[in-house]
């Protein structure tokens, strides 16, 4: 258990230390975030401010994963590693994203298909090897079956359970991605979702069937959930460490190379965790926001005309005259109602033994 005080100590110290040095690298290099012409006309005095901040929590986040480790002198798991490398490969893929907006100075970075494929490539990566690597009681990372509170139904097969995953990655992070629109939002409900990820990998720690002692009919199937609340905690702590810098008015945005990240360790945790479906109610404000963006295009093209002002939500309410700052808060609200349906469920589902 102090691996996880450790790992979200260190990660919230390096990110809250290390974001104002990257602030001033990336100003002093003229690294600035670029405003689309057809966003709120508000947005145009963010011009400038530094971007691809995201990079800070997410070296916060393996050094503090590792520096845990080493205080302890525990050895990583499979499962833990593998939600770190799918955050770290989507924040390359973000990373470089954002670095073609900033040198040729446009709004748009990589080509819709570039962005794709860097995302399939690491998610397929992913799916592949979270079926490997057996432990001694033949539990991998992830099963290729669905799951709710734990795996329920029969087995979808290795082919459609890459498919589910890499939908599962792709929703999550464009999820996160559209809902960093304004200052602190997203990191803000990250925080929330992965602070709940650390209560489900200690709760299914201590209720592992492996454990003869507390085994019951409720009891959990997952390979590593310790490991995997180490890594929940050390990406809240960098995430509440940069959301210093980011909340309004934000000295530095995540970029792409944070939205995905997070979005893809948000995937990584529920899949490992056996917990694929509750993440559409723990990360419910992503899904709310990525609905939205469907709802107004889907509409616009059967009908030609639009439900909200603008899509993604939050800028349907910037346009209706509410503050920045009043948006990002009543969104926070709405995602720690989600993380609190979520966690009930998750309890309730522990106590029906399902």
């Amino acid at each position: 258990m102090r691996q996880i005080l450790f790992a979200g100590v260190i990660a919230m110290i390096l990110s809250l230390v290390g974001t104002p040095l990257a602030i001033r690298l990336l100003a002093s290099k003229g690294y600035g975030q670029m405003i689309r012409d057809d966003g709120p006309q508000g947005h145009h005095s963010k011009r400038g401010t530094p971007t691809m901040g995201g990079a800070v929590f997410i070296l916060a986040t393996l050094i503090a994963y590792a520096a845990a480790k080493a205080i302890t002198l525990s050895k990583p798991t499979v499962s833990g590693l593998l939600v770190l490398f799918l955050m770290a490969g989507l924040g390359l893929v973000g990373f470089l994203d954002d670095y073609i907006k900033i040198v040729k100075q446009r709004s748009l970075g990589l080509r819709a298909k570039a962005k794709m494929a860097g995302q399939l490539i690491v998610g397929i990566a992913f799916a592949v090897l979270s079926l490997q690597f057996a432990d001694s009681r033949n539990q991998t990372p992830a099963m290729d079956k669905l799951s709710f509170t734990q795996d329920f139904g029969w087995s979808i097969g290795p082919v459609l359970f890459a498919v589910w995953a890499l939908f599962m990655i792709l929703a999550m992070s464009n999820g996160v991605n559209l809902t960093d629109g304004l200052d602190g939002l997203a990191t803000g409900a990250s925080v929330l979702v992965f602070a709940a990820y650390v209560f489900i990998g200690v709760w299914q720690y201590g209720q592992s069937c492996s454990n003869e002692l507390t085994a019951g009919p409720g009891c959990y199937e997952v390979r590593d959930p310790l490991d995997l609340a180490i890594v929940a905690s050390a990406l809240m702590g960098a995430c509440f460490g940069f959301l210093w810098w980011n909340t309004s008015p934000a000295k530095i945005f995540m970029g792409d190379t944070g939205s995905l990240a997070l979005g893809g360790a948000l995937a990584g945790l529920a899949i490992c965790s056996r917990t694929e479906l509750l993440l559409a109610l723990l990360g419910g404000l992503f899904v709310l926001i990525t609905l939205s963006v469907i709802i107004q295009v889907g509409s616009f093209r059967l009908t030609g005309k639009r439900v909200f002002r603008m899509a993604p939500l939050q800028h349907h309410f910037e346009l209706k005259g509410w503050s920045e700052v009043l948006i990002v808060v009543r969104f926070w609200i709405i995602q720690g109602v989600c993380v609190a349906l979520g966690l009930g469920l998750f309890y309730a589902g522990w106590v029906t033994g399902k």
